[in-house]
């Protein structure tokens, strides 16, 4: 019986060992993929179909692009015929005031900086004399900024388009001060073009993410968007040389230019809010909702910008500009009478215009003089959009009291120029 167990436990063991290495062959190994040929044939039919599709409709896309853009070059827009105009003969026929010369803004909704920059150096001149060229991007750096910290503190509504109002740039001089055109010049393309399009389209793509993740985190928002600022328009300076010694902007604002953002007053005439009190100028680019504006009837608004351009003062003036008088290659801007006749202007059609949004804030421009032609009033304007650059004065504008009146909504100017008119407010 022992033998029987020990010869059975060894075919057992050798029966072990004789299947030992089938098991060795039983390991992972890599093998190309199959793909069955009826399952191919059947996806590379479903990729021609999409292929001929896509071009398909990439073709008709390419020929309503075609066709817009047709219809976009041959688009005919409502102007008015000058020929029996007697308008100014040129901007020497102006008493005006001092200015540089006009500046293009290019591809920037910067108009508000432009012009009120301009506005600046001319009071800079009156005040103390000296002519000096200052950064309309300085006041821009800093304006995007101050609007994403208020973007974020409203926890997203708040306006952050380009566009803002005259009293933007005493408000944002007043906390970074300002810097001359050389110290900040600010980058421009290779054409020496300021374009602000894809920096506004970064910045605003960068906040729908803040918003749509709620990260309102303020000093690390505003450092994100410092850093897209930075990269499109450079870093401002924290101080620079200036006649040989070392200065700050505010420094510069306060001791070189002298001047006082306190001084300039924001004037609007409407009949939305009570004459001779102050309110909001209630349109987009009034973003931080300014209620500083001092409200009188048009009769003494239009006053006061006549009375002030006569006595060597300059004003900044906000309207609108999407007018059929409204000629760059006339470089006049007038109101025709088949749009109102002259007699019916006045406050209520002023406001009618303001209150259907025909007259809307449109642009920002710098009025510099003032002459009687033709028994009317005409006021020099210069102008940083490219409509003042299609006629003969490039960079100027010859506006007709009728489209001051109508037209323009808002004026800034220093207080001395309407120092009676302000004693009647409390």
């Amino acid at each position: 019986m022992k033998r029987f167990l020990s010869i059975l436990f060894a075919l057992c063991l050798s029966g072990l060992l004789a299947s030992a290495p089938l098991a060795q062959t039983n390991k992972v190994k890599y093998i190309k993929k199959y793909y069955d040929p009826v399952l191919e044939e059947m996806r590379e039919k479903a990729k021609k179909e999409k292929e001929e599709s896509d071009s398909l409709t990439t073709e008709i896309r390419d020929r309503q692009k075609e066709r817009k853009e047709e219809e976009r070059k041959e688009k005919e827009i409502i102007r008015f015929n000058f020929v029996k105009v007697k308008k100014p003969a040129s901007p020497e026929v102006f008493k005006s005031a001092f200015h540089f010369s006009p500046m293009p803004q290019f591809r920037t909704g910067t108009c508000w900086s432009f012009s009120t920059t301009s506005f600046l150096e001319s009071e800079v001149t009156r005040l103390t004399g000296q002519k000096i060229k200052l950064s309309e991007m300085h006041t821009v750096y800093y304006e995007y900024l101050e609007k994403v910290r208020r973007y974020v503190q409203e926890r997203g509504d708040s306006e952050m388009g380009q566009g803002s109002e005259a009293n933007a740039v005493t408000r944002i001089i007043k906390k970074y001060g300002m810097v001359p055109r050389e110290v900040y010049p600010s980058l421009m393309d290779e054409d020496d073009r300021y374009e602000h399009t894809r920096l506004a389209k970064e910045i605003k793509n960068y906040l729908r993410w803040v918003d749509k993740h709620g990260y309102w985190d303020e000093e690390g928002v505003i450092a994100a968007v410092k850093a897209i600022l930075n990269r499109y328009m450079g870093a401002p300076p924290i101080s620079f040389e200036y006649n040989g010694e070392t200065m700050t902007p505010l420094e510069f604002l306060q001791d070189i230019l002298k001047l006082n953002s306190d001084d300039y007053v924001g004037v609007m005439s409407t009949l939305s809010l009570p004459f001779y009190t102050q309110g909001e100028f209630k349109v987009p680019d009034n973003w931080w909702h300014s209620k500083d504006y001092y409200n009188v009837p048009l009769k003494e608004w239009y006053g006061i910008i006549k009375s002030a351009v006569k006595k060597g003062y300059t004003l900044t003036i906000g309207g609108d500009v999407s007018e059929p008088g409204y000629n760059g290659f006339e470089d006049a801007a007038i109101v025709p009478d088949f749009d109102i006749p002259q007699k019916y202007i006045n406050q209520d059609s002023r406001e009618f215009r303001f209150y259907n949004k025909t007259s809307t804030d449109d642009h920002g421009i710098h009025l510099i003089g003032y002459a009687k032609v033709g028994g009317r009033d005409w006021f020099l304007i210069k102008d940083s959009a490219r409509s003042s650059r299609h006629g003969k004065f490039k960079g100027y504008y010859f506006y007709r009291d009728d489209y001051i009146k109508l037209k323009m909504l808002t004026f800034m100017v220093h207080k001395d120029a309407m120092k009676d008119i302000l004693k009647k407010f409390n």
